[in-house]
């Protein structure tokens, strides 16, 4: 009986520390996207700068950055605190694309608090790179 017991509470603590090793809630989150009316109206009315994220669901580049970059836990961090991130999709917001002359994809944009554009790189953007790219936009 004791042996049992034993078993039975060793099987509990192991079922609690692999339940408490799992993801971390607050890194699975991801990045917050905004559409593109919400995010430059709450850069607007918070005082802060834009991260405008230019995609397709056919550009290899863009799924790339996806699923390296924008998954970053210091990416997602950096972006969630410091900016609002806007993600558009370029063939079914074809004319936020035009205003902004996309033409290649993924493109990324810096808009500054009162909705005006700072600059933009275009192509993928590996994690280690956005991160100094955004400090350099924020310090300016």
């Amino acid at each position: 009986m004791y042996k049992l017991k034993k078993c039975g509470l060793t099987a509990l603590v192991l079922a609690g520390l692999i339940i408490g090793l799992g993801p971390n809630p607050l890194s699975a989150k991801g990045i917050d996207w905004q559409s593109y009316s919400d995010g430059i109206a709450r850069g607007k009315s918070e005082n802060k700068k834009v991260f405008l994220h230019f995609y397709a669901s056919w550009c290899g580049a863009c799924k790339t950055m996806e699923n390296k970059t924008f998954r970053d836990p210091a990416v997602i961090a950096y972006l969630n605190e410091n900016f609002i991130p806007i993600r558009v999709n370029a063939d079914r917001e074809q004319r936020i694309s035009r205003m902004f002359r996309i033409r290649a994809l993924p493109d990324n944009w810096f808009i500054d608090e009162d909705g005006k554009p700072i600059g933009h790189q275009p192509g993928y953007i590996a994690p280690k790179n956005l991160k100094v790219l955004l400090k350099t936009v924020l310090e300016d």
